[in-house]
């Protein structure tokens, strides 16, 4: 479902004053329109971290970001991933609000123990819609991480899954799963 420019528009500028709340919430436009996320447990913010420090040695050439919009206003859409990876040359081409998901290399999100659903159903159609290449799910629920490539725009064509201890090669990244924290 596609939301047109009025509403986006509207949605944006709401979601622009919820981010200024003093509990810093991380909000996001989606199919339904805006989705509050709650605050990261310890176990996913440190998979974030893990995961980002092997992105950013393993390709100096590129930035990864964390808690950054990424907005396709035509498709009225906009996502907050976990991470995201855009080259370092691309940086100044970047509108001031939210990156251009077209940028993008490569997408990381770590399940939430709350909502997994929307991780697994709502942002693998958003990002295949988006023109996002890569698609990493890392959920330390199942201790599994997921590579989604060959986006069609409602889906991706191509999805490998792999088991925590397996190494799981990402584009021109390998990633270890060996030491990432698991939800009990």
């Amino acid at each position: 479902m596609t939301i047109d420019a009025a509403t986006f528009a509207r949605l944006r500028e709401i979601a622009d004053e919820l981010s200024q709340l003093p509990m810093k919430p991380r909000v996001e436009i989606g199919p339904q329109g805006l989705v509050m996320m709650l605050s990261p447990t310890t176990p996913h913010g440190l998979t974030v971290i893990y995961l980002r420090r092997q992105l950013e040695q393993q390709a100096p050439d590129t930035l990864v970001f964390t808690d950054t919009d990424m907005q396709d206003s035509a498709l009225g859409r906009m996502r907050v991933p976990d991470l995201m990876v855009l080259p370092t040359d691309l940086i100044d081409s970047q509108p001031q609000a939210a990156l251009n998901p077209r940028d993008i290399e490569l997408v990381v999100e770590v399940v939430s123990k709350s909502n997994p659903e929307n991780d697994y159903r709502d942002k693998i159609a958003d990002y295949s819609a988006m023109g996002i290449p890569l698609y990493l799910i890392v959920d330390p629920g199942r201790g599994t991480a997921q590579v989604m490539s060959e986006p069609n725009g409602t889906g991706y064509g191509e999805t490998r899954t792999y088991d925590y201890g397996q190494p799981v090669p990402v584009g021109r990244w390998l990633i270890s799963t060996d030491n990432l924290p698991r939800y009990r």
